[in-house]
């Protein structure tokens, strides 16, 4: 998960500086299409093309759009916010996760659970500071959205995961990113520099390896022990912002980040809780 945590760190990076030169869906699609070689060796590695085969076309579809939206809603938020101020505001994905849960599978969250991620909200309007600038910020209210939809998902995959390999959702989800954002940015397509291939390369190489590390770590350990190695992400933020960008957290960012960390964590503990009362 630690390896997970820190490739996506470094893609993120990558994604940041090729946002400066180009439009948001056309990095999207860059990120997808850079990391699809990569992936396939793994897939012919572990379940062959047999594994691609789709069972549930529509969800795929579902998975795809979303991803489309989500991926580009957060390259337009890298081109002017810090890692670390998005890092922050995306960590309120887990509690939104949680929220939908109850409606889209059907699950029980209960009154501890509920105001755990009324805390984490709250952590995110300090964030987008109400009374100054930050409600207004376009970035950061696209980091809100893709949030939103890493967490519908991060349910599909749990209702994919029923009838459908990794290998094909994960696959499959990089196809629909790469076709589909390359569509949306035909019409402003820039021309990619040659200085920037080794930049492509390095993001498509750095989401493989985080999705491979990530799809792992669920595989082989508990869910609920594994979660909270994510908010390691904001030490990866912080470092590459000051190494790379020259900028830091203000105290703002930090106290919000903190509530919705806290929040977070609570509601990881109260999920394990309940997996312990469940299955004792």
């Amino acid at each position: 998960m630690l390896v997970a945590v820190a490739a996506f760190s470094l893609m993120d990076a990558g994604l940041k500086q090729l946002s400066a030169h180009y439009p948001s869906f056309q990095v999207a699609s860059l990120r997808g299409a850079a990391s699809l070689p990569f992936v396939l060796v793994w897939v012919l590695a572990t379940g062959g093309l047999a594994s691609l085969r789709i069972r549930r076309w529509s969800l795929h579809l579902l998975r795809g759009a979303i991803g489309v939206g989500m991926m580009a809603s957060f390259v337009y938020a890298l081109r002017s916010l810090p890692l670390s101020t998005a890092y922050s505001i995306f960590f309120v994905a887990p509690l939104v996760i949680t929220a939908l849960s109850v409606p889209l599978l059907g699950e029980k969250v209960g009154p501890r659970r509920w105001t755990a991620i009324a805390i984490g909200l709250l952590g995110v309007l300090v964030l987008l500071r109400p009374s100054g600038e930050g409600l207004v910020s376009l970035a950061a209210l696209a980091v809100l959205a893709a949030a939103l939809g890493y967490a519908l998902s991060a349910i599909t995959v749990r209702v994919l995961a029923r009838t459908d390999s990794v290998q094909s959702i994960m696959f499959w989800l990089l196809v629909m990113i790469a076709v589909g954002s390359g569509l949306l940015a035909w019409p402003d397509w820039v021309p990619i520099r040659a200085a920037d291939a080794w930049l492509i390369a390095g993001v498509g190489a750095a989401g493989a390896l985080g999705q491979y590390a990530i799809t792992e770590a669920f595989r082989i350990g508990e869910a609920s022990a594994i979660a909270p190695l994510e908010y390691t992400a904001l030490v990866w933020g912080v470092l590459l912002d000051l190494s790379v960008w020259g900028v830091l957290p203000d105290a703002v960012t930090w106290i919000g980040a903190a509530i919705i960390v806290a929040s977070g964590l609570y509601l990881l503990r109260r999920e394990r809780v309940h997996a312990e009362a469940e299955h004792p």
